[in-house]
């Protein structure tokens, strides 16, 4: 039975410790927010053929690389502070199809999923086609970091990773690929997935102009712990800016030092 399994029950639970981080930010204003995780690897064969308890709703495009594959997906105009309390009210299991064409809810209430599926498929899609162990895409709206994007300057890759990597070590540390950047699109669309898409091909984190920020891993928790490092940076930056001077930031040695310390990888715009 699926509500017995234990390896999914846990993934379930740090999808809703998750939720409740982003709500106590005030980084999931009204329904802000979405998050879809692939949990293939936490059910039985058994458990993944389960009869749907949907109609099968079409895809834009087909996901050649997901097919067969279960996501837990928030549903569309659902509040993370409800998420957070109670998962399968405010999400459901979607599996996609065989020939990954259409996607059918299986588990545990017919929760409709969120309006940007499609481009969260797209992007896991994506990243099983390139080989990269990514099982969630996590997108949220931290204040600080939006904020940033209202300033043309930091609509630069370059300039805004090397920005937040100098305020404080851990982020060089932990955000080792940067940050890339998509200008201003309409939210939900195929336009926006695409574009976050080719950015996705250097980056695990990607920035969208004037409307907040998305993340890639595999594993949901590391995902927001990502976001909120670079949110801890923009905070200083902000803060020292607000104090009424410029931060100096880590100089360059010292943010190579730790690429020769920690083994990290070499930063592509």
């Amino acid at each position: 039975m699926i509500e017995e399994n234990i390896i999914l029950n846990k993934e379930i639970a740090k999808i809703a410790e998750v939720a409740g981080y982003l709500w106590q930010r005030g980084w999931a204003e009204y329904n802000g927010g979405n998050i879809s995780v692939c949990v293939t690897h936490a059910l039985r064969d058994d458990e993944k053929k389960v009869p749907a308890i949907s109609p099968r709703v079409e895809l834009p495009v087909v996901m050649s690389h997901l097919c067969g594959d279960v996501f837990y997906v928030t549903g569309t105009g659902k509040r993370m502070r409800y998420v957070s309390s109670d998962v399968w009210d405010n999400g459901s299991l979607i599996r996609i199809s065989d020939d990954g064409s259409y996607y059918e809810i299986i588990y545990k209430n017919p929760v409709r999923p969120t309006s940007e599926l499609p481009s969260h498929l797209s992007m896991h899609d994506y990243m099983r086609e390139i080989g990269r162990d990514s099982r969630v895409v996590l997108h949220t709206h931290p204040t600080d970091l939006i904020a940033l994007t209202h300033d043309t300057h930091w609509l630069d890759s370059e300039n805004i990773t090397h920005m937040l990597w100098s305020m404080i070590p851990e982020c060089r540390i932990i955000v080792p690929r940067g940050v890339g950047i998509v200008p201003y699109e309409i939210p939900g669309t195929m336009d926006l997935a695409r574009s976050t898409i080719k950015q996705l091909k250097n980056h695990d984190v990607v920035f969208w102009e004037k409307h907040g920020i998305l993340a890639t891993g595999a594993d949901v928790v590391d995902c927001f712990d990502v976001i909120d490092t670079l949110s801890k940076s923009a905070q200083i930056y902000l803060t020292a800016r607000t104090a009424g001077f410029i931060p100096e930031g880590m100089s360059d040695k010292q943010l190579d030092d730790l690429v020769v310390a920690f083994h990290l990888e070499k930063y592509q715009k």
